[in-house]
């Protein structure tokens, strides 16, 4: 079980660093723009939020690698206190982003399924 929630868990931290890339690096290019909804004017008003913002994904990817490797080496203990922090705060960020906008129910599932499956995974393999 503890594999599964690892492999989930990878897969929250490579959505997030796809994340940061489009926040920080693509934010003002026709794809990204259309896949955030925004105008060009929009993003380019928005280019300095949206790359800090995007930094923060990848810090929670990092977080959550670093706790898988910890994990996979033998420090459980805190490699699962990383992972709970960094797909923790995935979590959290996706269930921000529906509570504060209910037209971006599909992102936040996107954003949290991922974290979701492994949070729930590692405690259930934690607890075991």
């Amino acid at each position: 079980m503890i594999t599964a929630a690892l492999i989930f868990a990878a897969l929250a931290a490579v959505l997030h660093v796809y994340i940061f890339v489009m926040e920080s690096l693509t934010w003002t290019s026709p794809r990204t723009r259309a896949m955030f909804g925004t105008t060009a004017e929009e993003a380019e008003t928005t280019k300095l939020l949206a790359f800090n913002q995007g930094f923060y994904n990848l810090f929670l990817a990092i977080v959550t690698a670093v706790g898988i490797v910890a994990i996979c080496l033998g420090h459980t203990g805190v490699g699962a206190a990383l992972v709970f922090a960094g797909v923790g705060s995935m979590l959290a960020a996706a269930a921000v982003l529906l509570a504060s906008a209910r037209d971006k129910a599909r992102a936040a599932a996107t954003q949290g399924a991922f974290p979701l499956i492994a949070v729930v995974l590692l405690a259930v393999a934690l607890a075991a």
